[in-house]
């Protein structure tokens, strides 16, 4: 839960550090660039939704420990080139995800080239290989559940600006039953289907040739 936590604060404080490098303080103002969890902690995306999932995890049930947290205030009319700055705005958590995702991997490969975790310290390496682990898997499960375009999530506001205005009565759907379609999603494995191919892939490219 920690390590979500903080993916989720990552995430949030690279929305609000990117609207701010496009001209818009809002979020700066109000504490939003920061990792601290307070600041971006929201009672369904951060507390409920990740705590009935790994108590559905704890039974044994396969599923993705996935959140979203409080969503960053923007202020579209204070930005420059204002569709450059929707979709890098919107972009940004992602990105920040998959940073911190790249380098827990990259750790992680290199302790595994380099003898594997019998490098490290024993009273140290488990502890350290689960975190790099759950790093890894929380941030890229935030990468790709935020790509999915169902509102609030990220993919959804980068849809407005790539799509013709003609799309738009779908996407007023969207905006409208966007949480009932995210957690039917959710619930009926739609994501665990969607996450699984690329978590095999991940595992692939860590794993090979060091079973």
């Amino acid at each position: 839960m920690v390590v979500l936590l903080l993916a989720i604060s990552a995430h949030e404080a690279a929305h609000a550090w990117m609207s701010w490098k496009f001209g818009d303080d809002t979020a700066r103002l109000l504490g939003r660039v920061t990792l601290n969890p307070v600041a971006h902690t929201d009672p369904i995306g951060t507390l409920l939704i990740p705590i009935v999932m790994f108590i559905f995890s704890s039974t044994g049930t396969n599923i993705p420990l996935i959140g979203w947290g409080k969503p960053t205030p923007v202020n579209p009319l204070r930005w420059r080139n204002k569709d450059l700055a929707n979709v890098m705005v919107s972009l940004a958590g992602i990105l920040a995800n998959i940073l911190i995702a790249s380098i827990a991997f990259i750790i992680m490969k290199v302790l595994l080239m380099n003898g594997g975790r019998g490098i490290l310290p024993e009273s140290v390496a488990e502890p350290v290989w689960m975190l790099l682990g759950n790093m890894l898997i929380m941030n890229v499960s935030l990468a790709v559940f935020n790509l999915l375009p169902f509102p609030p999530l990220d993919g959804s506001k980068v849809l407005y600006s790539i799509l013709p205005e003609s799309a738009a009565p779908v996407l007023n759907v969207l905006e409208q039953y966007g949480y009932f379609i995210l957690m039917a999603a959710v619930y009926f494995g739609i994501f665990r289907t969607i996450f699984r191919p690329v978590g095999t892939f991940i595992y692939w490219l860590l794993l090979g040739g060091y079973s």
